[in-house]
């Protein structure tokens, strides 16, 4: 009876640990499927390497046959060419370009409800914080349908995210390694599943464009 309730013991500890295992977020990386179906905010200043660390995301994701959408501003969005450059489809990839922050934030709500995407970056520009109804709305529709709504901001690391329910803030930085080689780093400052204070980068060229 002893023995039959010890392997008992051992096969529920082998259970929790394999499910632990299971429900362990993957490896601290910036790549679609480390960070997952969330909210996400991407900060950076002057040169920082935004646009071409989203466009590693995005790179990614058609990879993976995930429909993507970028919304940004009239005034200015990516440079094509080294989007295409970088591998980018640009034909897969639909850019909706809209005047002031909450007609994105409304057209970002509508593309998540729709659960067609498996990736929405919203460019931001100088937006400091989200009302928590649209983070609430964005949160759960990222989760409900994995779907990472990654925002792109312009503010310094000191800065605080675009609120609470924002899974992951992250920094980017450029750093240069010669006259045309430099390393784009991010850095995250807040990451609420494995905690803040991983970096990763990606090695590129100095293309004309992307920053």
């Amino acid at each position: 009876m002893a023995t039959a309730a010890a392997d008992l013991d051992t096969l529920v500890s082998a259970s929790r640990s394999w499910l632990q295992r299971s429900l362990a977020p993957p490896p601290a990386a910036w790549t679609a499927a480390a960070l997952g179906g969330c909210l996400a905010e991407l900060a950076g200043t002057g040169a920082a390497p935004s646009l071409t660390l989203a466009m590693g995301l995005v790179r990614e994701a058609q990879r993976e046959d995930e429909p993507v959408a970028w919304i940004t501003r009239t005034a200015s969005t990516f440079f094509p060419p080294d989007a295409a450059e970088g591998g980018v489809d640009l034909a897969a990839l639909p850019v909706i370009r809209l005047d002031g922050v909450r007609p994105r934030l409304r057209a970002a709500d509508q593309l998540a409800r729709s659960g067609a995407f498996g990736l929405l970056v919203v460019d931001l520009g100088e937006c400091l914080d989200l009302p928590l109804a649209v983070q609430t709305r964005l949160a759960e529709q990222a989760l409900a349908h994995g779907t990472l709504i990654l925002c792109l901001t312009e503010k310094t690391e000191r800065q605080p995210s675009l609120g609470s329910l924002v899974a992951v803030r992250a920094q980017a930085r450029c750093i240069r390694h010669g006259p045309d080689r430099y390393a784009c780093q991010v850095q995250a400052l807040k990451d609420k599943r494995r905690g803040p204070g991983w970096t990763d980068r990606e090695w590129c060229r100095g293309p004309d464009g992307l920053r």
